[in-house]
């Protein structure tokens, strides 16, 4: 991986059974232990097979057997290598959405991606109100009816890339930075705390990982590479 590249892979979480199987044969026994902690089956599925594909994608690139990889976990939540693997640099962050799963890899930088299942939005305006800041809500009632379910999942994908990036996770109100929504505009931050300045050093990414899925990703600098690729489960 170059230092100016973002590595994005888009994973079906349904691969076949023996697939799933050989999978959890990579997990740590407190990793199987939260998956069977799932009630049902599908649930239990995407966890497994989210979870050994990060362990193989991030093998693949330290050159570490998947099953030796351990992980740390910040106050908020975020996930990361543990030490031992910091000078490596490589930085990861992953969502997933139904049967869908979302990769992000950069070296040096920390990033933030989500995936979001499109679907139909009836109360699209009502929820905005609750999590997206006054111009975004505004943007939003002016979006044709047949698009608004689209520029929703733009903003609330993109809202969730960058909380995810800095690492605040739901300690940062939603509505304390704006983030471009309507179809037609590029994915990008327009202010963060009200400042347009510290908006302007963050990179934003629309992704379109597979039919009915929208994505995003955040980084902060500029220049980057976007490489965006399917992976095979079984691989």
């Amino acid at each position: 991986m170059a230092p100016d590249e973002l590595h994005v892979y888009a994973v079906s979480l349904a691969p076949p059974p023996e697939t799933v199987a050989e999978l959890e044969t990579l997990l740590t026994p407190d990793e199987v232990e939260r998956a069977y902690r799932f009630r049902f089956e599908r649930h239990r599925r995407r966890f497994i097979v989210g979870r050994g594909v990060l362990r193989r994608l991030l093998g693949a690139y330290l050159d570490v057997p998947p099953g030796e990889l351990r992980f740390h976990y910040g106050d908020k939540g975020k996930p990361s290598l543990d030490p031992r693997w910091d000078a490596a640099g490589l930085s990861f962050n992953l969502s997933h959405s139904q049967e869908l799963a979302l990769y992000g890899l950069v070296q040096g930088r920390e990033l933030g991606i989500d995936v979001e299942q499109l679907r139909p939005m009836p109360d699209a305006e009502q929820i905005a109100e609750r999590f997206f800041s006054r111009s975004e809500r505004e943007t939003l009632r002016r979006i044709p009816a047949e698009r608004k379910a689209d520029a929703f999942f733009n903003c609330w994908t993109r809202k969730e890339a960058y909380i995810k990036a800095t690492g605040d996770g739901l300690s940062m109100p939603l509505d304390r930075f704006d983030v471009t929504l309507a179809p037609e505009d590029e994915a990008r931050m327009l202010s963060a705390e009200g400042d347009p300045a510290k908006a302007a050093s963050w990179s934003m990414y629309h992704l379109e990982p597979a039919a009915g899925y929208v994505g995003a990703l955040a980084i902060e600098g500029g220049g980057w590479k976007l490489v965006c690729r399917s992976w095979d489960p079984g691989r």
